[in-house]
């Protein structure tokens, strides 16, 4: 596909995603899930949190982690 079509599209479109690796959003800001002070992994355990008993008992936990 020509770049002219690809930037035609994007003009229209009203909405965009864009996935990109942990480097982009640890510069943004957005925890990233493996850095040693602040990843996500460090301060939550995802073997434990990721059961239907713990988001029963505290679903407000999962869902932030």
């Amino acid at each position: 596909m020509p770049i002219s079509s690809v930037v035609n599209r994007l003009r229209q479109a009203n909405h965009v995603t864009v996935f990109t690796g942990a480097g982009v959003s640890a510069e943004s800001g957005i925890p990233t899930f493996r850095d040693a002070l602040t990843g996500l992994w460090e301060r939550f355990n995802p073997v434990k949190l990721a059961t239907a008993e713990v988001y029963r008992a505290d679903p407000g936990l999962c869902w932030g982690w």
